[in-house]
């Protein structure tokens, strides 16, 4: 089976977590272990250090607002969140879920496959460019952030014969 070019499969994973993090914004029903009522996913639970609660995400949460891309095996790993949701396309998973910072910064996705590769992940460092996450199953990416005026939007090529 022939493989896209680099440039296309970046192309393809860059659609499929946009399309990943659309679904998740939809205004279906609530999962079962949805927050109380009144309370958004990511807002910070526990009170600050001085006894007073925000009511904000954390910062650890809005620090990864956007796109984040890299390449695992010569594979593109890309890593989009938006307010609090996650959507991951790597190794040809697709995957979404939840950021949340209790004191740590955590990534908790469900791949539409069943695979639990990147399911689990923990926030090692954030420094607005470079993102690295831990994942429970041993994997670690380094990513770097990504403008999204500069992924491609239309579907990738064909490779020439």
């Amino acid at each position: 089976m022939d493989r896209l070019p680099r440039s296309g499969a970046l192309a393809a994973a860059g659609l499929a977590a946009m399309c990943v993090l659309t679904a998740c914004s939809g205004d279906g029903p609530a999962p079962d272990d949805a927050p109380a009522a009144g309370r958004r996913t990511g807002q910070s639970a526990p009170p600050t250090g001085d006894g007073q609660d925000t009511g904000t995400p954390g910062p650890g949460v809005a620090a990864l607002d956007g796109t984040w891309t890299s390449t695992s095996d010569g594979s593109p790993v890309v890593l989009s969140v938006t307010s609090g949701k996650v959507a991951l396309v790597a190794d040809q998973h697709v995957c979404q879920g939840e950021v949340k910072d209790t004191g740590e910064v955590t990534l908790t996705l469900k791949c539409l496959d069943g695979n639990t590769d990147r399911t689990k992940g923990a926030v090692e460092s954030v420094d607005g460019d470079k993102l690295v996450v831990s994942w429970g199953a041993g994997a670690e990416d380094t990513l770097a952030r990504t403008d999204p005026d500069k992924l491609p939007t239309g579907p990738p090529e064909a490779p020439s014969a």
